[in-house]
């Protein structure tokens, strides 16, 4: 191959990678630190949401849950999923990760932003429409679609 159809090919490939990275953004770097959720366990193996999860909220979230779900732009729920090991009583390792974060460009998807990604923190890939949003606009279309409320979060 000469050396302009390389240069080409490396650009193209540089070119779809950054798109490819633009339409799922990095998790956010320290949602631990955010208000955690108390530990949730879903047991029905057919469930979409079997395992133990945590949800991670940053502080405009937790405004808006306590505005009873009316979230401002940017606010960012972070979940983590476990597998459930042996008994529901125990974390197995994690499976999944999501993030909602209000976004009023996103008109598809209610106004948030959805993402998934593996155990590892990268872009898992999902459809946010049929994955995400559509449980969100059965469960809770009258809460801005955020399924969880405040009382999740106390303790």
């Amino acid at each position: 191959m000469n050396k302009s159809v390389i240069c080409i090919v490396v650009s193209l490939a540089m070119f779809v990678s950054v798109g490819w990275a633009a339409s799922a953004p990095q998790l956010p770097k320290g949602y631990h630190a955010w208000q955690k959720s108390e530990r949730k366990v879903v047991t029905d193996k057919s469930s979409l949401f079997y395992g133990i999860h945590y949800m991670y909220a940053d502080k405009k979230a937790i405004k808006g849950y306590q505005a009873g779900n009316k979230f401002r732009e940017g606010s960012r729920i972070v979940v983590e999923f476990f597998n459930i090991k042996g008994t529901p009583s125990v974390d197995g390792p994690i499976n999944m990760i999501v993030l909602m974060q209000k976004d009023k460009r996103q008109k598809d998807t209610g106004g948030w932003l959805f993402a998934g990604y593996s155990a590892d923190g990268r872009p898992s890939g999902i459809d946010p429409l049929k994955n995400c949003f559509e449980c969100h606009r059965q469960e809770a279309g009258q809460r801005d679609y955020v399924i969880s409320t405040i009382k999740d979060f106390t303790r």
